[in-house]
């Protein structure tokens, strides 16, 4: 797994994804100069640039509303001073912090139905100590599982009331 999780692109690609909406300046293999607002920048560094200006090799200036550079054309990107604060370098951080496993929330599934799942892991292993169920405080016999704080009651240890979720 890479340091920006399972989409396979390397990190100068996520951070020229972060370039999107600045104003950069690039140069391609004619000698060309273009600078202007990246509109779009693609995987393979195709890049769609606004309000450009072109300075060719002789030195001589043109603006163009729109240019669509392709990458194997691009010689090297300069990108804004901003982009040292991406939170893609904070990744980094921690992948080299911890010997390469995956940040939190990378690799994991997302969405209301992989919360639902997780919280039935959960309570099933007895790790989830909310409101209902878990290893409480109080309850009957002294010894946790009857519900969060302090006693057992009508819920005692059977899970969310029913509602959001459907009946149980």
């Amino acid at each position: 797994m890479s340091v920006v999780g399972n989409n396979r692109v390397g990190i100068p690609i996520v951070v020229l994804h972060d370039a999107e909406g600045a104003v950069i300046e690039v140069e391609t293999k004619k000698g060309e100069l273009i600078r202007g607002l990246l509109f779009e920048a693609e995987d393979q560094m195709n890049l769609y640039i606004k309000n450009a200006v072109i300075r060719d090799q002789n030195g001589v200036k043109r603006k163009i509303n729109q240019v669509y550079v392709r990458g194997p054309e691009i010689v090297f990107i300069v990108l804004p001073d901003m982009l040292k604060h991406a939170p893609m370098f904070n990744r980094i951080k921690h992948w080299r912090k911890h010997g390469g496993a995956p940040p939190e929330g990378v690799g994991q599934a997302v969405g209301q139905a992989a919360a639902i799942l997780r919280k039935a892991n959960e309570r099933r292993r007895g790790g989830f100590g909310g409101r209902f169920g878990g290893r409480g405080r109080g309850g009957f016999g002294g010894r946790g599982g009857g519900g969060g704080r302090g006693g057992g009651g009508p819920m005692m240890g059977r899970g969310p009331p029913p509602g959001q979720y459907g009946p149980r």
